[in-house]
């Protein structure tokens, strides 16, 4: 069974910070890219930042570049996304996702999505 993990969000201040886990299992980790997604309330779903797991090449969005960084440990079939300098906008529900080979923030033509995890940021 495929399943993708999301855990890590909650309530921060403008400036904080947030470590995001995808964990993944029943698939061929090493051979997809693991994408971030998040979706504000009544907004369309917005790709963050995505890693190939077999090469390490990464997109980020023109919106969190310099905030946030993808990171992969390959061990533990863990994505993670470190979120520094939190901004208000930032708020939504994050989701992690899974895609074959290619590196992308488009969210279609992802093959498996998790469950989200909450990320607030507020005075």
């Amino acid at each position: 069974e495929v399943q993708l993990q999301a855990s890590g969000g909650g309530s921060v201040h403008p400036g904080g910070s947030l470590r995001l886990s995808c964990v993944a299992s029943g698939f061929t980790f090493d051979d997809y890219a693991i994408g971030w997604f998040r979706q504000a309330p009544g907004k369309e779903r917005e790709g963050v930042s995505c890693i190939s797991i077999s090469d390490g090449s990464t997109y980020y969005a023109d919106s969190v570049k310099g905030r946030f960084t993808i990171s992969s440990d390959n061990a533990k079939n863990t994505v993670y996304l470190q979120m520094n300098s939190l901004k208000p906008e930032d708020t939504a529900v994050y989701y992690c996702a899974a895609i074959l080979g290619v590196v992308t923030g488009n969210p279609d033509g992802y093959d498996y999505w998790g469950q989200g995890t909450l990320v607030t940021v507020s005075s």
